[in-house]
């Protein structure tokens, strides 16, 4: 077994084939694929009247354009430098798929929320989505260029510098490392710790679920029921409905093998009342993610959320994923990688051969208010997303060779600022190919109040 100081060697050498300078290039091939036609080729699995609210989020500007479009960053990803480590990877790492949530044991921290293209490929991939992300961020929030690419290099240097530590410890306590709200609040400025503080007192002063069933639903004759929020939460037509019923009750027993014991136990407790369809986010839109209302015998709620999983976006460019079901894959990468993961978390297949995973819905989640954020906390924004994304990938991964590769200088952060600036004028030009696409009707969308 090699030492730890012997992979750093191996990871040093890889600049050879791969400077970390080279990371900074971005143009596009002249044979690259239609962006458009690269999202075209996902809806056939989606639910035909929700695509155009799809691309009517994605209209909205470049950053939500970005936000909804991991499968064709995928393809061009793929022709860009890497060093040949794999790790487990987000497959869609953008600043807004990091967030707060509680761990089993309520304790509120800060890491990634959304694995839905989790798969083993090059650690570099969710780097460079990640920091190309901050500049598009910043422009949506009417900063300048320069404040966006200090946010990415902000973002790179601090995972090269968690990479660097995570290399010097013990390999078990990587997996104990974990960014908390207290560790988070240290990183603010003094003017954004109250509103902050605030926001988490209010998130864990109940439990998730007394918090959400004010919001989410009612009661109907004594009956709770999920409360129609169209076009984002909605009951569908009676036979689509009992459809939705069906996958959940016939596929409960199968869900619960799929927990450990114990958790078994606490499922056993609840019964499913009511369920309802939900519009999540951008890239998901469309395919089928269900919310399922559950009550326990003294009538205390629980929300699990059903949500559909597909190919991951990575596997065309990455190889096929080791599990044969793609919720299994979504639940067994986000076990990977989070430092802690929810309960209730599961994977099922449908009566008609659908996969899915499951799990709570919003257990005490916190989104961060990116809209809000000015130059300076988009930069400490993208030292905790940096930060966890070396946590996340050091846990399966090889934090010896990445950090070899990585070294002390800031060569590959400089590279990463390069990138973001480059790809974000990529992404602007791809979401000007989906207002053309709008415009000369070959696209339907639904544009939300």
């Amino acid at each position: 077994m090699s030492t730890p100081k012997e992979l750093g060697a191996d990871g040093k050498r890889l600049r050879e084939n791969a400077s970390r300078s080279s990371h900074g290039t971005w143009k596009p091939r002249r044979s690259r694929e239609d962006p458009i036609s690269v999202l075209r080729a996902a809806d056939a699995s989606r639910r035909p009247a929700l695509v155009p609210l799809r691309y009517g989020r994605m209209l909205q500007s470049p950053f939500t354009f970005y936000r909804g479009s991991a499968a064709v960053m995928a393809a061009d990803l793929v022709h860009t430098p890497a060093t040949g480590l794999h790790v487990q990877a987000c497959g869609d790492c953008h600043l807004m798929n990091f967030g707060g949530f509680a761990t089993p044991e309520r304790r509120l921290i800060f890491d990634i929320n959304d694995f839905d293209e989790t798969l083993p490929a090059p650690w570099e991939w969710d780097v460079k989505r990640l920091v190309a992300s901050f500049v598009l961020a910043a422009r949506s929030n009417g900063l300048r260029d320069s404040d966006g690419r200090d946010a990415a290099i902000t973002c790179a240097q601090a995972y090269r510098e968690k990479m660097n530590e995570l290399a010097a410890i013990n390999v078990l306590d990587v997996w104990y490392a974990r960014l908390d709200d207290s560790d988070y609040l240290a990183m603010v400025p003094q003017r954004w710790r109250a509103l902050i503080k605030k926001r988490i007192a209010k998130a864990t002063a109940a439990s998730s679920a007394e918090l959400v069933y004010p919001k989410l639903a009612q009661d109907n004759g004594g009956q709770p029921r999920i409360r129609d929020n169209p076009p984002t939460l909605f009951h569908a037509d009676a036979t689509e409905d009992a459809g939705d019923m069906a996958i959940v009750q016939q596929s409960l027993a199968q869900y619960r093998e799929t927990l450990p014991d114990d958790r078994r136990v606490l499922l056993d407790h609840y019964r499913v009342v009511d369920i309802a369809v939900k519009v999540v986010g951008i890239g998901s839109v469309g395919t089928n993610c269900l919310v399922a209302l559950l009550t326990s015998a003294a009538g205390h709620p629980l929300f699990l959320q059903v949500k559909e999983a597909n190919a991951s976006v990575l596997e065309a460019y990455a190889g096929k994923s080791g599990y044969a079901h793609h919720g299994e894959r979504v639940v067994q990468g986000q076990r990977l990688m989070q430092p802690a993961t929810d309960l209730f978390l599961g994977w099922v297949t449908s009566p008609d051969g659908r996969h899915y995973y499951v799990r709570q819905l919003r257990d005490v989640k916190l989104s961060p208010r990116v809209e809000a954020y000015d130059a300076e906390m988009l930069s400490i924004y993208g030292k905790a997303c940096g930060w966890t994304l070396a946590r996340a990938h050091a846990k399966a991964g090889d934090p010896w060779k990445i950090s070899g590769y990585l070294g002390s200088s800031e060569r590959f952060d400089d590279a990463m600022g390069r990138f973001a600036l480059a790809y974000a004028d990529q992404a602007e030009r791809d979401h000007g190919a989906l207002r053309a696409a709008v415009r000369a009707g070959t696209i339907d969308v639904q544009l939300e109040r």
